[in-house]
């Protein structure tokens, strides 16, 4: 399995990004995924996770409202969009499968991750 991100980029406190994450395989569609960053000097932190129908979808408090993490399982393709970035969003973001088609907010439990994709957000 290889996840490959796209999408990051240098944008203003008050823009817009849209990462995605194109799978290879076969199973995408039978597993839940999601979306974690890491900024600089500080640990991983979940952001987003989907189900595998994309049903079910939990975010971390302080992306509430600004990101939605979505999927299109016939691309194999899970997004996630973020609106009114603010400075403290600025990481490296990784897309990660789980090992369960229900969605979980722990790390452990996703087992493969992509290369990650630098997300900077300036004031």
């Amino acid at each position: 399995v290889q996840l490959v991100e796209s999408g990051g980029g240098l944008v203003q406190a008050g823009g817009s990004l849209r990462l995605s994450c194109a799978a290879s395989g076969r199973t995408f569609s039978n597993y839940a995924m999601g979306w974690l960053r890491q900024a600089p000097g500080q640990d991983r932190e979940f952001v987003a996770a989907i189900s595998w129908s994309g049903g079910t979808t939990r975010y971390t408090d302080s992306v509430k409202g600004r990101f939605t993490i979505s999927r299109d399982n016939a691309k194999n393709t899970v997004y996630l969009q973020m609106n009114s970035l603010k400075p403290e969003d600025t990481a490296v973001y990784y897309c990660a499968r789980s090992k369960y088609s229900t969605l979980s907010p722990r790390q452990y439990e996703y087992h493969y991750w992509g290369q990650g994709t630098q997300v900077t957000v300036s004031s």
